[in-house]
């Protein structure tokens, strides 16, 4: 018996939400069983998939599958994973299923929280699947102007220095949160839908005084909008443009949200500017106009969690990315 399976692990419930993942979820559920620490409970929320997904889950006894009659979205499938999962489970951990974990992807992340008792969530070294020498990424980092990315998203793998470090938050592909916190803060916002959830999931955590780790010995291969048609589909473009703006209005706290307004709105234009050169520009405009038509309701919520925020202002400045120009690429 090795050291992993004599070892007394805390709970790890895994939440999968899937969407017509059926090339995918055979290869993801696979790898999760092969884990050397198993999860207490494998949830998987399918949301109304119209191809095979349900008989492949289906192939999988011991996970819990619950199949909604409706596309819910990302984040609400995910809330409905988060208020079944069982009282005795410590930690959630988010896969989606064109992400593929080695072995030792829970171990790894469960090792990292205790070494680390002030971090309350962790992201995952997110591989390029199609090719594992390039990185998808190692975290979210989030700019002052409300722009966001995963950090080293297309380099190699091999020039990123292999140590664990604070990031604004993880990208949820691959994510560890401690489920009292995600309970504390209400869990994802549904009206997301998807796109950017992770973002703004992240800083309402940090809001809260939570921090977030990145591990990078926990590793996935991901695949990266496998079943959304691909990060510049219309799809993605507009709810993650939508999203942006929704983020910055409800998370970004007190004097700063003042102060780098300008910056955002400028980000803004530069957006519709470039989406429309690219041929995009009935899609990003309809995002924009939604965003707007939305504010009335984010600000509702926005004075809701400013008003239980604990972290200062100082704080959330230090996490965020205050280069002049967003160097998106970067390690």
């Amino acid at each position: 018996m090795s050291n992993s399976q004599k070892k007394t692990w805390p709970k790890v419930t895994v939440v999968i939400v899937n969407w017509n993942g059926e090339q995918f979820l055979e290869r993801c559920l696979t790898a999760l069983l092969a884990q050397t620490v198993k999860p207490y409970e494998i949830i998987l929320v399918d949301n109304a998939s119209t191809d095979g997904s349900l008989d492949i889950v289906r192939r999988f006894p011991s996970v819990l599958l619950l199949a909604q009659n409706t596309n819910t979205g990302f984040a609400r499938g995910n809330n409905i994973a988060i208020n079944a999962t069982a009282e005795g489970s410590e930690w959630i951990a988010l896969l989606n299923p064109d992400a593929f974990p080695e072995p030792r992807w829970l171990e790894e992340y469960l090792l990292s929280a205790q070494r680390n008792q002030n971090f309350d969530f962790f992201g995952s070294k997110l591989l390029n699947a199609a090719d594992p020498t390039v990185l998808d990424g190692t975290g979210d980092t989030y700019h002052m102007s409300g722009l966001m990315w995963r950090t080293g998203h297309g380099i190699a793998a091999s020039i990123l220095a292999e140590y664990e470090c604070e990031v604004f938050s993880p990208c949820a592909a691959a994510a560890l949160y401690r489920r009292s916190a995600l309970l504390e803060v209400g869990g994802f916002d549904d009206d997301f839908f998807c796109y950017v959830e992770d973002a703004d999931l992240g800083f309402r955590l940090r809001l809260a005084d939570y921090r977030c780790l990145y591990v990078p010995l926990s590793v996935v291969h991901h695949v990266g909008s496998g079943t959304t048609g691909g990060k510049n589909s219309d799809f993605s473009v507009y709810h993650g443009h939508r999203n942006l703006v929704w983020t910055f209005v409800k998370d970004m706290p007190g004097l700063l949200f003042w102060l780098l307004l300008p910056l955002h709105v400028i980000l803004n234009l530069l957006s519709i500017v470039s989406f429309s050169l690219r041929g995009q520009g009935s899609i990003i405009l309809k995002a924009k106009r939604d965003a707007v038509l939305g504010l009335p309701k984010m600000w509702r919520k926005r004075q809701q969690s400013q008003k239980s925020r604990t972290a200062s202002i100082g704080d959330i400045w230090r996490v965020l990315d205050k280069h002049l120009m967003p160097i998106i690429r970067k390690s």
